[in-house]
């Protein structure tokens, strides 16, 4: 989106000065694997395992009690849904439509009185996991996903600075810059998930005066940093100084 403010010359000099410490110096921009969706599995997982872990007590003290698949079922579920949805990128309308789609099927097998049955068959769907599985499982998982967030994750930035981009490496000390004249950043469409589950992330395309495109993936907060993105790059680096 280009903004265009226009000032008449006999206005101009009656105009406050704006202080440039009110404007951002620059601002850093972290591209995300997958993994970032990924944490209701572990945080899930640890839920579970205290519920898991209080069920396996009442049954030590229960005589003829079995244990319930409910846990196991919804954790399965956690993980299947998961997998669906951090590779199937639903962006714009196609996620509403996706939502409108699950609606209508689960109206459709009501209508046809399929729920009834499906009911009957889930008692005899045996999905047990021990707390041991779930603590092991979701810690490992947090131990990962920490990992890529604040380590492999930053390893590659980009840094928007008043008239320039650079694309940073720490490792190698590499870097790549490209001057913010003509260079155009788009948000691309959001996918409903991934912005819910991945704290407002989004993809990012950035598109430099010679048509190089750059782009950024798994951008959290996305909104905010194209609003900060978009005053860096409209600012000439003489007029930070």
């Amino acid at each position: 989106m280009t903004r265009q403010l226009a000032i008449d010359k006999t206005d101009a000099a009656t105009l406050p000065a704006v202080p440039h410490t009110a404007a951002p110096q620059a601002i850093t921009i972290y591209s995300h694997s997958t993994l970032l969706y990924w944490w209701p599995a572990w945080a899930f997982g640890f839920v579970i395992a205290l519920l898991n872990a209080g069920q396996e007590e009442f049954l030590a003290t229960a005589q003829g009690a079995k244990p319930s698949s409910a846990l196991g079922l919804t954790y399965l579920s956690i993980l299947l849904l998961l997998i669906v949805f951090t590779n199937v990128r639903l962006r714009g309308v196609n996620s509403v439509v996706a939502l409108l789609a699950v609606a209508f099927a689960a109206v459709l097998i009501s209508c046809l009185g399929w729920w009834d049955e499906i009911a009957r068959v889930i008692p005899y769907l045996s999905v047990h996991m021990n707390t041991g599985f779930y603590l092991v499982f979701s810690t490992a998982l947090l131990i990962i996903w920490l990992a890529m967030f604040f380590v492999f994750d930053r390893l590659t930035y980009w840094r928007v600075r008043p008239g320039q981009l650079t694309v940073e490496h720490l490792i190698g000390g590499g870097a790549e810059s490209f001057n913010a004249n003509g260079l155009r950043f788009q948000k691309l469409k959001s996918d409903l998930f991934r912005a819910t589950v991945g704290f407002d992330a989004g993809d990012l395309e950035a598109t430099t005066a010679d048509g190089a495109k750059i782009e950024l993936f798994n951008v959290i907060f996305v909104s905010r940093k194209v609003n900060t993105v978009e005053q860096l790059i409209a600012v000439r680096p003489d007029h930070t100084a």
